[in-house]
């Protein structure tokens, strides 16, 4: 059968593949097979440093040619080659090592080719290429998309910073609010979980086959490989963990996903609440010519786009919720399990790049549907049962709660006729009269 995104398991590479493509570039197998590649090249140089005998300006320039190929010009043909290698040796990593050896061949420098992968283990490799990929994908394209949803809900809030709107706790009628506020909630929300997520360092380990760096000292004692590997993982732009078994402890990577996870919860939130206002038709959705709401019901417009996301949310969280439990687990100095689970680091952002393009449909959809909003207000003259009793608590009139909530509780509908005559009601002052009728729902907002 031809590949295709009709044959692909899953959505992610079939159906929603033209969404999650720019992550190819980081979380593919030969995106994978690239960054090992990087980290051996880079190694390789640093080496050259010391322990290495310098080498002649030709020897240079040949490695920076070498250097150059697999950090920027690496090819699909240098992957199949060591997909080639791996058939053989049933080994990802060791197929890597002997690709390079077979081009420092090509390049005249033989010579060099054994301090390729020169005392480390495959997790040296592995456990710095990751963090890179991770690190990448979240800045050069997911931060950039979270970033434009956040300036899209800060738009809206802006646009809409004086539209009243009455709030609802449990569902019931509450204090009024403006529509922008609440939509600024969720974008500060965001923005703080975001700037969290930010500070959280990606940390590689680096230490040979126990974390010791053994054979590093074995074959160079006088040299300080400890304060090697720190500076080595440091150019990378990461921080070095240490001190380390076989592996990365994983306890960023978790935090990392925790922080997604964060993230998630709150888009799923709003997705949530956007849905409801849409149902509620505080909001209409745009029509799209061509499109269609129901197989039986040709009226319907439904809110797809917000429960696309949120089941996408769903999701990235089940994953990543795996990836941060799991990981920080190892037996003794090390399982294979991390190698298995690492290879879906990419689905996580994956499902979240597929919710945040859902999400910014929907939100580009909605449209305001300012009588609705105005409407409702004025059906709920009951939440200023607050602010008079406020009011006259202020005044020291006696039981104001307990008055407005035998006038007012468990009512439906409640008119400003209403309050105005319980206003009238009330032995008080002409002038508090006057300023109790002043409340209305529209107005009674207090500040944000």
């Amino acid at each position: 059968m031809n590949r295709s995104p009709l044959t692909a398991i899953t959505p992610i590479d079939g159906r929603y593949a033209g969404q999650t493509e720019a992550l190819q570039a980081y979380f593919s197998e030969f995106a994978l097979i690239r960054y090992r590649v990087r980290i051996e090249v880079e190694y390789f140089i640093m080496l050259c440093e010391w322990p290495l005998p310098p080498l002649k300006e030709a020897q240079k320039e040949q490695l920076h040619l070498l250097a150059q190929r697999t950090i920027y010009g690496f090819t699909t043909g240098d992957a199949e080659r060591i997909k080639e290698i791996e058939r053989e040796t049933r080994h990802d990593v060791k197929a890597v090592e002997y690709f390079l050896k077979e081009v420092m061949e090509a390049l005249g420098l033989g010579k060099y080719k054994e301090f390729i992968h020169f005392g480390l283990t495959s997790q040296d490799i592995n456990n710095t290429a990751f963090p890179l990929m991770l690190r990448d994908a979240l800045e050069e394209v997911f931060y950039p998309a979270l970033t434009e949803i956040i300036q899209t809900l800060e738009g809206l809030a802006e646009q809409w910073a004086d539209i009243p709107m009455l709030a609802r706790t449990h569902g019931q009628p509450a204090s009024p609010t403006r529509l922008g506020k609440e939509i600024r909630v969720f974008a500060e929300r965001l923005k703080g979980q975001k700037e969290l997520l930010q500070k959280i360092p990606h940390r590689a380990k680096f230490g040979g086959a126990t974390g010791n760096l053994n054979a590093h000292y074995a074959a160079y004692p006088e040299e300080n490989w400890q304060a090697f590997a720190k500076r080595f993982v440091e150019r990378l732009g990461l921080e070095r963990s240490f001190p380390t078994t076989q592996i990365e402890p994983y306890d960023h990577l978790a935090a990392q996903m925790h922080g997604l996870m964060r993230l998630a919860a709150i888009f799923t939130d709003l997705c949530r609440d956007f849905w409801t206002y849409i149902s509620m038709d505080y909001f209409k959705q745009k029509v799209v010519a061509g499109e269609v709401g129901s197989s039986a019901m040709p009226h319907k417009v439904n809110p797809i786009d917000f429960e696309n996301a949120e089941g996408n949310l769903g999701l990235m969280q089940a994953v990543a919720g795996h990836l941060a439990a799991k990981l920080p687990i190892s037996r003794l100095q090390r399982d294979l399990t991390d190698s298995t689970v690492l290879r879906n680091l990419g689905l996580p952002l994956a499902y979240f790049a597929i919710a945040l393009n859902s999400m910014r449909r929907g939100l580009n959809k909605i449209e305001l549907n300012l009588p609705a909003l105005q409407a409702d207000l004025e059906r709920n003259w009951m939440v200023l049962a607050e602010p008079i009793q406020t009011i006259l608590r202020r005044e020291g009139f006696d039981q104001p709660y307990e008055k407005l909530k035998a006038f007012t509780r468990g009512k439906k509908q409640f008119s400003g006729e209403d309050i105005h005559r319980f206003i009238e009601s009330l032995d008080i002052p002409e002038e508090l009269k006057k300023e109790l009728k002043q409340l209305r729902p529209e107005n009674y907002l207090g500040k944000d």
